[in-house]
């Protein structure tokens, strides 16, 4: 999401960047730029009025003037009052409330309301483990949860849920058949109180679009469960019409927050930046994929930093802590100290690898990241090479892996043959191997201090010895 605009605006910043000195002309022809690159995003056209009212009077103003580097100021300005648009602050679900705290799922059909109820569920379930705690307090205490599906009317919708939940481990409502949604939450209601459950996830039905008899179903099952939580669960690939519907549930129900689904796909990203300056309600969630811990809080100052290319950091190092395990990573840094670099060692890292996201997936979180990700596609860097390596390391055997002086002709035939690759791949993987050790051997040997000023003169990261 956001690379079309993080693409355009990245344009407009890098003539900024290039100039000495900014005249008004210079900020009004940058802002039109902005304008553009945000409604062919799909953000709202009242929402682009807004914004842009509000860049401009602080980027023409005597700070960015008269400062060193204009051009960098304005990025400033701009990427804060994205960061204001986008919420500010992580918004935190709020269960503090008497059991059973009920959490209602609404919006429409085909937004992931059932999948979301699913990895919100999970998430509460699992409690302080993972990647749970960055989610603050909601997610940092184990609950005892339960899921309830009134969908009536879309068919096997109840049975999903309850796959689902078998899956996460999380109960969910028996299934009655022919009773309707309020008899249902009714039920619901009754069960987690008498079973003494923590929280209470009510996946209500959508449709099509918006129609009174959704709006009116919706609002009796809120007047019925009190819920603590109304999370209206949008597709992020919606569009403008996001915002619309954003708009008709926050009238009738009082909103409390936004789920933003399929997040990892190449949407636009307009109705992130749509739905929270339209409803006044912040977006808590966003999924990012299909798994059941593909749930993150929705951080408005790493998107917007995303947005205008200066990366993620945060999230990049939050998601190594999830997939390094420190036990791992201590071996491994022993290991590679005495020189020992096998292919299981290397095996070990490109699954990693490819549980951060692969290649594509950590360039869109780092500083530059369009620029970084046009250099893999110049370079023509084949994402499939990972599983493609995999692939041969595990065609090997074990005394191969653990010794890959040893394969040589025959060998390689085979393991190719095995892996279903040609011979040179099989080569290519051996030299990465071995490069690999021997710059491992190299640090070793003249510490990175040394190891930097072999590079040429460069000067070490922050991090390394001075």
């Amino acid at each position: 999401m956001f690379e079309g605009l993080s693409k355009r605006l990245g344009d407009v910043f890098d003539k900024l960047r290039g100039r000495g000195a900014l005249s008004e002309a210079d900020v009004d022809a940058a802002l039109r730029e902005v304008r553009t690159a945000l409604l062919e995003a799909d953000v709202a056209l009242p929402v682009v009025r807004q914004f842009i009212d509000g860049v401009r009077p602080k980027a023409i103003g005597a700070d960015v003037i008269r400062s060193v580097t204009p051009g960098q100021m304005v990025i400033k300005i701009v990427n804060d009052h994205l960061v204001e648009m986008l919420g500010g602050t992580v918004a935190d679900l709020d269960l503090n409330a008497i059991p059973p705290v009920v959490i209602l799922m609404v919006g429409l059909q085909g937004s992931g309301k059932t999948t979301s109820s699913a990895k919100i569920g999970y998430r509460l379930s699992q409690g302080p483990q993972g990647m749970a705690a960055e989610f603050g307090g909601t997610f940092a205490t184990k609950r005892k949860v339960m899921m309830a599906s009134l969908d009536t009317r879309r068919p096997a919708a109840q049975q999903q849920l309850k796959i689902l939940g078998e899956q996460t481990g999380v109960p969910t409502l028996p299934i009655v058949p022919l009773e309707m949604p309020l008899a249902i939450t009714r039920r619901a209601l009754e069960t987690a109180r008498r079973e003494g459950y923590d929280v209470l996830i009510l996946d209500t039905a959508g449709r099509l679009s918006i129609d009174e008899e959704l709006m009116k179903e919706v609002a009796d099952i809120s007047a019925l469960s009190k819920p603590q939580e109304t999370l209206l669960v949008a597709d992020a690939m919606t569009g403008q019409d996001a915002v619309n519907v954003a708009k008709a549930f926050n009238d009738r129900l009082a909103v409390t927050g936004i789920v933003l689904t399929r997040v990892d796909g190449d949407a636009r990203g307009g109705a992130a930046l749509s739905m929270r300056a339209v409803t006044g309600r912040p977006v808590k969630l966003i999924g990012v994929g299909e798994k059941f811990d593909a749930l993150e809080p929705f951080h408005p100052d790493r998107i917007a930093s995303r947005i205008l290319g200066m990366g993620d950091i945060v999230s990049l190092v939050e998601r190594a802590a999830e997939t390094i395990e420190k036990e791992d990573a201590e071996k491994l840094a022993a290991k590679v100290r005495k020189g020992q670099f096998d292919m299981d060692d290397l095996l070990s890292q490109l699954r990693q690898l490819r549980k951060m996201g692969g290649l594509s997936g950590l360039m869109g979180m780092l500083p530059g990241a369009m620029q970084a990700k046009a250099a893999m596609s110049k370079a023509k860097i084949d994402e499939g090479q990972l599983k493609r390596q995999e692939a041969v390391i595990l065609a090997m055997t074990p005394k191969e892996r653990r010794n890959p002086d040893i394969i040589h002709a025959s060998r390689k035939k085979r393991i190719a043959k095995g892996s279903g690759v040609q011979v040179q791949d099989v080569n290519k993987l051996l030299k990465q191997h071995a490069d690999m050790l021997k710059m491992m051997k190299r640090v070793n040997k003249l510490g990175e201090k040394g190891f930097m000023r072999s590079l040429g003169g460069m000067t070490p990261p922050p991090g390394f010895p001075r």
